[in-house]
């Protein structure tokens, strides 16, 4: 059987939320005279916070221990919520975010590297190739972000996170759902299901960082755009990390 994840509730980046946020402007408050979002200025946001979780993954992954992953999930989840109520608070939470999730990550990853010779480098890699592929199909306008490609990928990721809700209260009463844990041609297929629906997530995020230029969102919100493009990515990883030990233990 493939490893399984301890926190199996990693469901992407709220697009639900992202798309509100341009539409109901009622909580960014006055931006009046304020500095406005740029896409330069999130992807600076984006690589700072890339910076933020490489460092503290890194900790984490050297001194492994179980601390660091429940202080990871809870912190991040806490900082997500937090953000989706105060964007204004975006600066202090998403530093703060991937810091967290940094030390999830890099535990979860030394379980999946205990267990699998090389995974870990093979999902960087993919997560970083299948990221620069969708830039290129979003940005080529090979893919176009219209209404109906939004509404199928929000309800794609919100099937997925009930079938995630379901599967963890199920575990709590010793019940194992096989098709999302089993190596199987079926389990193997429902993980490259989810990568592909976390995959498409990225170019909701691109499209975020486009349209929150254009709506003149402030300056502050870059971080919260950041926040969410890193969201999206940690789920790609942790679902590639998922996928790959399928396919590992099936050798």
């Amino acid at each position: 059987m493939a490893f399984k994840n301890p926190f199996q509730l990693k469901t992407g980046s709220s697009p639900l939320l992202r798309e509100s946020i341009l539409t109901n402007q009622d909580n960014l408050g006055d931006v009046t005279g304020t500095e406005r979002m740029t896409v330069s200025g999130t992807i600076n946001r984006s690589l700072i916070l890339g910076l933020i979780l490489v460092l503290t993954s890194c900790i984490s992954y050297i001194m492994p221990n179980m601390i660091f992953m429940w202080v990871g999930v809870i912190g991040g989840l806490i900082c997500v919520i937090t953000a989706a109520f105060k964007t204004q608070w975006s600066p202090i939470l998403a530093p703060l975010y991937v810091a967290f999730e940094g030390l999830f990550v890099g535990a979860v990853s030394f379980m999946y590297a205990s267990m699998f010779n090389g995974i870990v480098f093979q999902a960087v890699s993919l997560t970083m190739a299948v990221f620069f592929l969708m830039l290129f199909l979003y940005k080529s306008g090979i893919i176009k972000v219209n209404n109906t490609f939004r509404s199928v990928i929000i309800g794609a990721t919100g099937a997925i996170a009930l079938v995630y809700i379901v599967s963890m209260i199920l575990g709590f009463f010793n019940v194992q759902v096989p098709f999302i844990y089993g190596n199987g041609l079926f389990g193997i297929g429902f993980s490259v299901l989810v990568v592909g629906i976390a995959a498409f997530n990225l170019m909701l995020d691109f499209d975020f960082f486009d349209k929150g230029e254009s709506a003149g969102l402030p300056k502050y919100m870059e971080w919260y755009a950041a926040m969410g493009l890193w969201v999206t990515l940690i789920w790609l990883y942790l679902e590639m990390l998922r996928l790959l030990s399928k396919l590992s233990s099936r050798d």
